[in-house]
């Protein structure tokens, strides 16, 4: 069930009613009953992997607490891990790890065929195994007490606005939330309909759009276009994935918070970073904090010497590209951006000012550059796609970027969007500006911006629900 569909635009509304309708002692049954319902409507079968590994993270943090040994608590909490591990390499990891296997021994002769399995990915399984493994490693740190309801914790792990993907949610923010007593407060449920609103803008105005027209139409035949083409079509891809993903998390925290819960902010303009290290402090929040909190510290984090720092870091980015795809690219990707940031801090100083000025408007664009360029490795199939993408951006620029079925009056309003999601972001950097607008004292301008809004919806929108990017991790 996607959230652009027609489906989602009635299953929530009932949620909704049904929500703040019924007494208290009843919304966790009902939000977990809404939750698998919502998970099988992609494919009925994979409810039953969501249910092992919430029943597996439960039992070990439970045996956890209940054990004084601390040799005992590390193998309970290591079976955990391999287990609910396992379920993610199996379905996502396996048909890659054999192959990669079967390539390295036919280098030396040995000939052999690849075993593979024919098996769907589950949706959302990266992010939910992810937040069972933080939940029982917090368990383990004794940072966080072990839920003992099983139903409370069951809709933890699939509260269905975050549940396919993201954000990451940790125990300690969400949990408390879902066993709270909520009484309706109307300001929050409009700010989380205006905050729903504009996931869907930049999901649908601007995202699709842009999927349509211009990306998809070129990376499906990357051969016929060169120098210009293909430099638009990797700008798009830029501002597209952002738009896609960011709108997933403005739509599920816009949904939480008609609840009654505040889930985390996974975005926080990301392309208006002055550095590799800001950009991921900024874009997808849950993820990155959950690799430097449950990856990085473990390793050593920054508290070791500078060669072996440096390879934390680089070991950290090449799994989190890994989490992204069972495919090389994402590796390389990921480690790009790990090497990126040891050139930075060979380069820079930890005590150094904040850049402000040109110097701020310098390294917002070179990071935008470096970001940019590491996305031709998301989007591409294999090595030699991006190798050709980024040797024949400058290689000429030629040619044009053409928007076929595309009219004058739809390029204008698209990039009236990319202007207006520029704005909407540069502003975010200081303000709210969903509260900025609510509260402006000028009515006519507020319905002004929402009719506007409104418009470029009706005009831009795809005729057919698109999945969102990130539903393939």
């Amino acid at each position: 069930m996607l959230f652009n569909s027609w489906q989602f635009g009635l299953f929530f509304p009932i949620v909704f009613a049904l929500y703040w309708g019924l007494p208290h002692r009843f919304r966790i049954g009902l939000l977990l009953a809404a939750s698998y319902y919502f998970y099988m409507s992609w494919n009925v079968k994979y409810v039953v992997l969501i249910l092992f590994t919430t029943i597996v993270s439960y039992s070990a943090a439970l045996l956890i607490v209940k054990t004084s040994s601390l040799r005992t608590k590390k193998a309970i909490l290591t079976i955990s891990l391999i287990t609910c591990l396992g379920v993610l390499f199996v379905f996502k990891y396996f048909n890659f790890f054999t192959g990669a296997v079967t390539d390295f021994l036919n280098m030396f002769a040995i000939k052999l065929h690849p075993m593979t399995l024919k098996l769907l990915l589950p949706v959302g399984i990266s992010f939910y195994t992810f937040q069972t493994l933080g939940y029982v490693i917090d368990v383990y740190r004794g940072t966080t007490k072990p839920e003992r309801n099983f139903w409370v914790y069951a809709t933890f792990i699939s509260f269905f606005p975050q549940l396919v993907a993201g954000p990451i949610e940790r125990t300690n923010n969400l949990l408390p939330q879902i066993k709270a007593v909520h009484e309706f407060d109307y300001s929050q449920a409009v700010y989380g309909i205006k905050l729903m609103a504009w996931g869907f803008f930049k999901k649908l105005c601007i995202a699709d759009i842009l999927a349509f027209r211009v990306v998809d139409m070129v990376f499906s035949d990357l051969y016929r276009y060169n120098g210009l083409e293909l430099l638009f079509a990797v700008f798009f891809f830029t501002i597209q994935i952002y738009c896609d993903f960011s709108g997933y998390s403005d739509i599920a925290r816009g949904c939480s918070k008609m609840l009654g819960i505040d889930l985390m902010e996974n975005f926080r303009s990301p392309y208006f970073s002055a550095s590799l290290r800001e950009f991921w402090s900024r874009w997808h929040i849950s993820l990155s904090t959950w690799f430097r909190d449950y990856v990085y510290i473990p390793l050593g984090g920054n508290r070791v010497g500078k060669f072996r720092h440096n390879m934390n870091l680089l070991l950290t980015f090449a799994i989190s590209g890994l989490w992204h795809g069972a495919n090389w690219t994402f590796l390389v990707w990921g480690i790009l951006h790990g090497a990126g940031q040891v050139i930075e801090n060979a380069l820079t100083s930890r005590n150094s000012q904040e850049p402000h000025g040109l110097v701020w408007c310098v390294r917002v664009l070179v990071t935008f550059v470096f970001v940019m360029l590491g996305w031709v490795f998301f989007r591409t199939q294999n090595f030699s796609e991006a190798l050709y993408v980024i040797r024949s951006i400058f290689s000429g620029i030629t040619g044009g970027i053409y928007f076929y079925e595309f009219s004058r009056l739809r390029k204008a309003a698209a990039g009236l969007c990319i202007i207006i999601l520029m704005l909407w972001d540069y502003f975010s950097l200081k303000y709210d500006v969903i509260a900025e607008i609510t509260s402006y004292r000028s009515a006519i301008l507020r319905y002004a911006f929402y009719f506007m809004l409104l418009t470029l919806l009706l005009l831009l929108r795809a005729l057919a629900p698109v999945d969102f990017v990130y539903f393939q991790f």
